[in-house]
C-alpha cells in the first residue's frame, strides 16, 4: 500500500474490489497513509475506518491537527496516533491476524527502515511523518520519517515477507502533472464575496481557516498567526503546498525508478491527481477511484489468464 496522504483512502476501494473477487491477502506492507490503512486492514477494522472517514468534514480534519511550535514539524501527530490506537485493538504488530510491515526512513542515514514488530501505532506514526509537517518519531537512538522518501510503493518488502503474487497500489502517478493547475494566480473558490457570504459558498481553504479559528479559540500566539498567513489567499503556493508538492515530485520519480527494477504482478494506479494532500474529506471520491482502478486491473488479469 503506497503513500499519498488524503489519496490513501483509495486503498479502501482497492481492498473492497479484492474482497469481492475472492482474493485473500496474506501479508501487507504500507508506506505512510498506506501503513495507516494497512494497520486497520490487518487488524480486521477496515469497515470501521471506512465508516469514520466517510463522515469527515473540515472540522473533523482540523481536530486531528495538533499543531506545535514548528521546530521539527508543524503537526505533532499524537491525535492521529490516539485515534488509530482507539480502533486497532492490537498493541503489537506480531499480534495482528495478517502479517504487516510499516516502511519508514532513517533521518540520519537516509536508509529504509522496515518495522516488522513492536508497537503498531508507533510504526504507523513513524511511517506517516511527512518531513516538515509531522514531527519525526524517535526509535532506537534515531529519528524516523515518512517511508515515501525511500520506498513509496513497497513491493520489495512484501516479497521479502514471502508473497508469491504482489499487488501494488501507486497513488501518485498522476499527481505531479495535475499540481500546476493548483498554483493559479486566480482561484475564484477562495475569493471573499462580502460580509454576507455563507459557509456553503466558501472555498476549501477559507473553511479550513475558519475551522482553525474555532479550534484554537482565536489564539493570537505567533505560531497560529503565522499558520493563517501561510494558508491565506496568495498568488504563490503556501508552505504546505511547497512541501507536499516537492515530496510528490520526488516520490513519483522514486516510484517510477523502483517499479522498473522491482515490478509487482498487478499494479493498480487510481486516478487521484485532483485530490490534494489534506483533502481527507474527499474519501468517497478516493475510495471510488481505488475500487474502479482495482476492478479494471483484475478484469485484465482474468482475461490474460483465460
Amino acid at each position: 500500500m503506497g503513500g499519498g496522504a488524503a489519496r490513501g483512502w483509495a486503498h479502501i476501494g482497492v481492498i473492497q474490489a479484492l474482497t469481492e473477487a475472492g482474493i485473500r491477502v496474506d501479508c501487507v506492507a504500507g508506506t505512510s497513509i498506506g501503513a495507516l490503512v494497512g494497520a486497520f486492514y490487518t487488524a480486521g477494522k477496515i469497515d470501521t475506518l471506512r465508516d469514520i472517514i466517510l463522515e469527515l468534514d473540515w472540522n473533523n480534519i482540523v481536530s486531528f491537527l495538533d499543531m506545535v511550535f514548528p521546530k521539527s514539524g508543524i503537526i505533532d501527530g499524537k491525535k492521529i496516533a490516539d485515534f488509530t490506537r482507539s480502533h486497532v485493538d492490537k498493541n503489537n504488530i506480531e499480534e495482528l491476524p495478517v502479517p504487516f510491515c510499516a516502511v519508514c526512513t532513517d533521518l540520519s542515514t537516509g536508509g529504509e527502515i522496515i518495522i516488522r514488530d513492536g508497537d503498531v501505532i508507533e510504526a504507523v506514526r513513524a511511517s506517516i511523518s511527512v518531513p516538515g509537517i509531522f514531527t519525526p518519531v524517535g526509535r532506537d537512538k534515531t529519528f524516523l520519517v515518512d517511508g515515501g522518501l525511500v520506498n513509496p510503493v513497497p513491493v520489495n518488502v512484501v516479497r521479502d515477507m514471502g508473497a508469491d503474487l504482489v499487488i501494488a497500489v501507486d497513488l501518485n502517478h498522476d499527481v505531479v502533472k495535475n499540481r500546476g493547475r493548483g498554483f493559479s494566480r486566480s482561484n475564484p473558490s477562495d475569493h471573499t464575496r462580502g460580509p454576507g457570504r455563507t459557509s456553503a459558498r466558501k472555498g476549501p481553504r477559507q473553511r479550513m481557516l475558519d475551522a482553525l479559528d474555532r479550534r484554537t479559540g482565536r489564539l493570537q500566539a505567533g505560531v497560529f498567526k503565522q499558520i493563517r498567513r501561510w494558508m491565506a489567499r496568495d498568488p504563490a503556493p503556501n508552505i504546505f503546498e511547497v512541501l507536499t508538492t516537492s515530496i510528490n515530485i520526488m516520490e513519483a520519480q522514486i516510484t517510477e525508478a523502483r517499479l522498473k527494477t522491482d515490478s509487482p504482478d498487478i499494479l493498480i494506479r487510481p486516478n487521484l491527481g485532483h485530490i490534494r494532500f489534506l483533502e481527507f474529506h474527499r474519501a468517497r471520491e478516493a475510495i471510488s477511484a481505488g475500487y474502479t482502478a482495482a476492478k479494471t486491473q483484475l478484469e485484465v488479469l482474468m482475461k490474460t489468464r483465460v
